[in-house]
């Protein structure tokens, strides 16, 4: 039994609550919010305490591992604090939206050789993990094309989109993480275009809405991904994994499988699910499991710090292609 301690008590936080005290080998001992309300809500609802401030929450016997849901500026100081206090970390990502600060995170945490869990949470979700498999199996043989599309029903609130770090960061950052996954290898070089296309007050804010990034890696293996914020039918999560050997697919999920034909319609199926928490349900689940088995049973977390930093890493050299209108060459950094 992993006894958790909750930062942040908003939608995702919620979310994760709820995963928790549902949990078999889990247990919601403790939340905290800047919003006393917030907390105070998710500690009714699961009958656990709700700290008054970080140390009340960290300093507890009660606490052996943090779930960070709270906003991007607080990781770097929770998971830092996590770590000195001696508890195991599930992070929501990015780590941060500054590199120099993730290096310096760890720098400083490394020593306390610390359990430190990224919330890419793709990565669990069943259909990619057959994809992975399947690549690692060479069903396909050599990996030659792989195509990732990403978009949101709808754009976020301009509260958000001006702390998110834009959308490379925020949004495509679980894609270039995604794309690390299926790869198996680290890309050396990537370009960008983008438009705003949506929304004209995400470019006042400095944002784009609309974007398509090519990544190749070192064997040659080419990568496409799109994002938007908009995408009026729902949902839009897919990839294509194109080799010499043949093509895999990962589709949009829906409530059901059902189709309909009829007088008036040639064809019709239940909407796309409406946004992440209900696509990636599953996911969630699993992302959970690995972690509690990660403070159990020892065994090494499927996503560590180094993914999160190579992913912003990957989010970093996007906007500088875009911004630079040049294609840029990653080190090995």
């Amino acid at each position: 039994m992993v006894r958790f301690g909750l930062f942040g008590c908003g939608r995702i936080g919620r979310m994760h609550a709820d995963a928790i005290a549902s949990h078999p080998r889990a247990k919601l001992a403790a939340v905290f919010d800047v919003v006393p309300a917030a907390a105070d809500a998710v500690a009714t609802k699961h009958g656990c305490p709700a700290a008054r401030d970080v140390d009340e929450l960290l300093g507890s016997g009660e606490v052996d591992a943090v779930l960070i849901a709270s906003s991007t500026d607080t990781h770097i100081d929770l998971i830092t604090r996590a770590a000195r206090a001696g508890k195991a970390i599930l992070c929501e990502k990015p780590i941060d939206l500054d590199i120099a600060r993730v290096d310096a995170c760890w720098r400083e945490i490394q020593p306390l050789s610390p359990i430190v869990q990224i919330g890419f949470n793709r990565r669990f979700d069943p259909s990619f993990e057959a994809v992975r498999t399947a690549l690692t199996a060479g069903e396909i043989g050599r990996l030659e094309l792989l195509v990732i599309t990403s978009r949101d029903p709808g754009r976020p609130p301009a509260a958000y989109l001006k702390v998110s770090g834009g959308l490379f960061r925020d949004m495509m950052i679980h894609d270039f993480d995604l794309a690390r996954f299926m790869l198996g290898e680290e890309p050396v070089a990537v370009s960008a275009m983008a438009s705003v296309m949506v929304d004209p007050e995400i470019g006042r804010l400095g944002d784009i809405d609309t974007a398509m990034v090519t990544l190749k890696a070192a064997s040659g293996a080419l990568v496409h991904i799109n994002c938007s914020r908009r995408a009026v039918y729902g949902y839009d999560q897919r990839l294509e994994a194109f080799g010499e050997k043949g093509m895999l697919q990962v589709g949009n999920r829906r409530a059901t499988t059902l189709r309909r034909w009829g007088k008036a319609v040639t064809e019709a199926q239940d909407p796309l699910l409406d946004f992440f928490i209900e696509r990636y349900a599953e996911a969630y689940r699993a992302e959970l499991d690995a972690f509690i088995d990660a403070v159990t049973e020892g065994k090494p977390v499927p996503v560590g710090f180094e993914d999160g930093r190579r992913a912003l890493l990957l989010a970093d050299a996007a906007l500088e292609a875009l911004n630079s209108g040049k294609t840029i060459e990653l080190k090995g950094s």
